[in-house]
């Protein structure tokens, strides 16, 4: 029998099993705002857009690789890391593509690959979403920002655009470098498919 003049220990702390469940309780939660970590999956696309003298011509990377960690609700917690491999761009033309890889323009042999990380994002209203990073291409830094629209799933969707400065970069330079010959704005638009990261 219980003495009541003396506190019930049940009463006074909690017991053992309570202790362990609410600890499993806070773990639990810690878990789930961690933001998931994405890779590339298959039918993926990063293309390009330009023109020269007037005459608009489109391109692709053939390959690139992309992680990304992504959740609408945890924002701060956002990274993105694209690798494109320069010398896997075409736009179908022979003579065009040798140009691009030579030394006036990514210069590829010397500069083998661009990389853009981003870990800045912004909500910009309903599915649309802005990524805020820094482009490396040739031997130059400089901020761009991707905007993007976000399908989440089973198997996610970044549908983006970004729109970057040749001539920052040292792209097309020497007589290409005139912006009524090849205007310096390069569009950039990207279709990735996401599978959860192994």
């Amino acid at each position: 029998m219980i003495n009541p003049s003396r506190p019930n220990p049940a009463r006074a702390r909690p017991g053992l099993l309570q202790v362990l469940s609410l600890a499993a309780g806070l773990t639990f939660a810690s878990s789930g705002v961690v933001a998931a970590d994405y890779v590339r999956a298959p039918g993926s696309t990063l293309t390009f857009a330009s023109s020269f003298e007037g005459e608009i011509f489109t391109g692709h990377f053939a390959s690139f690789t992309t992680r990304l960690r992504f959740d609408p609700q945890q924002l701060d917690d956002a990274n993105l890391d694209v690798t494109i491999p320069l010398a896997s761009a075409t736009t179908a033309n022979p003579e065009r593509d040798d140009t691009l890889q030579g030394s006036d323009f990514f210069a590829s042999k010397l500069f083998p690959q661009a990389r853009f990380v981003a870990t800045r994002f912004r909500h910009l209203g309903e599915d649309r979403y802005a990524a805020d990073g820094t482009l490396s291409l040739r031997d130059a830094k400089h901020p761009v920002t991707l905007t993007f629209t976000w399908k989440d799933g089973a198997t996610p969707v970044l549908a983006g655009r970004a729109s970057v400065d040749r001539l920052a970069f040292g792209v097309g330079g020497g007589d290409w470098s005139d912006p009524g010959m090849i205007p310096a704005k390069v569009a950039v638009s990207t279709r990735v498919n996401f599978a959860p990261a192994p």
